[in-house]
């Protein structure tokens, strides 16, 4: 029973001490804040403690400390909760590093078209029927993992088909008019690829509202990084898979980004006879990117005139700090066969990685 007591009047007293050591360095740091009968009181209390302590009035101590801390809490700064500030502080940390990051070292980048199909995908649409896969709770999980997401686009109207409309902003989809409301189909279901229109949307088809017009997944198309950095140490590279702003260049829309495959370095005499590439009059090989498209297997088809140049005598020239870039897709592809070179001011950096969707293409780009 000795021992027991003599542990706990250990505590105390430690307590007690503790206690009045931070309660007068308060009344240091924050005495001027408040008056002075609130400062004596908390003086009183941390006399009064010490007298406590010196009489060993054991039973005493603890109410006195309750007090003296009351007192205390009264002279400290109204804060919001510790938890809640580290949360906001860490939100801070994170948005500014991701900015940085950004502006500085890593750019995020979203595939809009087909023209660099098969190696990255844009935005795709297929038509087919609902799948388990695509109804509640698993839906997200599909599109989460793939990027893929079923829809049903119904008439909202009856009415004549009629025929299909560009959309002002995304290329990927075309409008219909029933009646007066707008439909959205996507692009690559309503034509093939000389662009002829699916006999399922003649327009003169008749439909009825609630009636099925188009059902099938979108793919969101691949989202990748790019590398800001790496051409300030080394120049642009044959092969690469290069992200540039359209800035400049003949008939593209300033302000945007173009994503090519990067086949014509400065100074070169540029050439195409399908399915080859051709650099200062001879054939180009030794590239896995490029020798993977010469091949014209899976998929690829091989490196084409444009439609409206067929002449395989045609020569693009490239003077100092000009590239040539080439879609990889070169059956549906504007690149430079249409516009010319890209000039150095405009490169943004290599695409280097695809990290979502999960698909085959996930990973390091070649």
């Amino acid at each position: 029973m000795f021992l027991q007591n003599w542990l706990q009047h250990r505590r105390m007293r430690r307590k007690t001490q503790d206690l009045a050591h931070h309660a007068k360095h308060v009344l240091h740091m924050r005495g001027d804040l408040f008056p002075q009968e609130q400062c004596d009181r908390v003086q009183q209390a941390i006399n009064h403690l010490h007298q406590l302590l010196k009489s060993r009035q054991w039973d005493a101590l603890e109410e006195a400390c309750l007090q003296l801390d009351k007192e205390v809490t009264l002279m400290k700064p109204q804060r919001i909760k510790g938890n809640v500030i580290e949360n906001l502080e860490m939100l801070i940390v994170a948005i500014a590093f991701a900015m940085g990051l950004r502006a500085y070292f890593l750019q995020p980048f979203k595939i809009p078209t087909g023209s660099m199909q098969p190696t990255l995908h844009g935005i795709t649409a297929t038509a087919m029927e609902q799948h388990w896969t695509d109804r509640y709770p698993f839906k997200p999980i599909r599109f989460l993992i793939t990027g893929e997401w079923y829809s049903e686009v119904h008439a909202k109207a009856s009415g004549r088909l009629g025929e299909p409309m560009e959309h002002p902003t995304d290329t990927s989809i075309l409008l219909y008019r029933i009646g007066e409301q707008m439909h959205r189909i996507p692009r690559d279901i309503l034509l093939d690829e000389e662009g002829n229109l699916d006999p399922a949307f003649d327009p003169e088809r008749i439909v009825r509202r609630g009636e099925v017009l188009w059902s099938g997944r979108t793919q969101r198309g691949d989202h990748l990084f790019v590398n800001k950095v790496i051409w300030n140490f080394r120049k642009p590279r044959r092969d690469d898979v290069m992200v540039f702003t359209t800035d400049n260049i003949p008939t593209l829309e300033p302000g945007t980004h173009y994503i090519k495959r990067l086949v014509g370095l400065p100074e070169e005499r540029i050439s195409i006879r399908p399915p080859n590439l051709f650099v200062n009059g001879r054939p180009l090989t030794g590239y896995f990117g490029i020798d993977r498209i010469t091949a014209a297997e899976n998929r690829y088809a091989g490196f084409q005139l444009a439609g409206h140049l067929n002449d395989e005598r045609l020569e693009w020239r490239m003077e100092k700090d000009q590239y040539f870039s080439l879609g990889d897709n070169t059956n549906n592809s504007r690149d430079s066969r249409y516009w010319g070179p890209v000039p150095a001011e405009n490169l943004v950096g290599p695409a280097f990685l695809v990290y979502w969707p999960f698909t085959r293409r996930w990973g390091l780009i070649r």
